[in-house]
């Protein structure tokens, strides 16, 4: 195993294969992502920290999910990447068709005899698109695209679902979180200790309101 060990895991999901749900189209991203942990010789950080055999489970994990469905598991890593696809209401009439309220999994698109438009329930959308794709009229369009981006879930002993930034990044605020949180990382592990032991909520809600962890300058 000692053998394989790179010092970081980098996992897309489906999407590239063909999935019908893809919001976004990721291949540009993982890219540079991956360039991003490379350049941070994570496994020579671990060679630095931890004695004995390095294993799968000391590695820094990022993954990336083309949609919410999330089949990549973002949840449970260091730090999780979601396709998102806010819809967007244009002036294009509404025939009332109802295939955005059939398709929405969420229940989050309404139409009302009396409204002109749907009306999109913030608090239920997941940013999915599905409505987007089933509007014939394009009354519905892609509005806000980008990532949701979730940071501090792992398994283990002691399992921690990730905590989601508030908003959504585009693909150069994607790349600066994943940096930002390699750097605290090395920063701040010692004997292999997981980047989720090392994360606070408070960190996370700090990173959310400013873009800097806590105690960086």
């Amino acid at each position: 195993m000692a053998a394989e060990v790179k010092g970081y895991q980098l996992a897309i999901c489906f999407g590239p294969n063909g999935c019908p749900n893809r919001t976004m189209q990721s291949q540009a991203l993982v890219e540079r992502l991956e360039h991003v942990l490379k350049a941070a010789d994570l496994l020579g950080f671990l060679k630095t920290q931890v004695s004995g055999d390095l294993k799968f489970h000391h590695e820094f994990r990022v993954t990336v999910a083309e949609c919410p469905n999330a089949c990549s598991q973002p949840q449970i890593k260091d730090v999780g990447i979601l396709g998102a696809c806010l819809p967007a209401i244009t002036d294009s009439e509404c025939t009332h068709c109802e295939a955005c309220v059939a398709v929405c999994p969420e229940s989050a698109v309404a139409l009302d005899d009396a409204a002109p438009t749907p009306v999109i329930d913030g608090q239920r959308c997941i940013a999915c698109g599905k409505c987007v794709t089933a509007c014939p009229t394009q009354t519905l369009v892609a509005g806000q695209t980008g990532y949701w981006v979730q940071l501090g879930g792992k398994l283990g002993r002691h399992p921690r679902l990730a905590t989601e930034l508030p908003g959504i990044y585009d693909e150069d605020g994607v790349i600066k979180i994943v940096q930002d949180c390699v750097d605290f990382y090395k920063a701040k592990s010692r004997n292999g200790k997981r980047f989720a032991e090392l994360l606070s909520e408070a960190d996370i809600e700090a990173y959310g309101k400013t873009g800097r962890f806590p105690d960086e300058s």
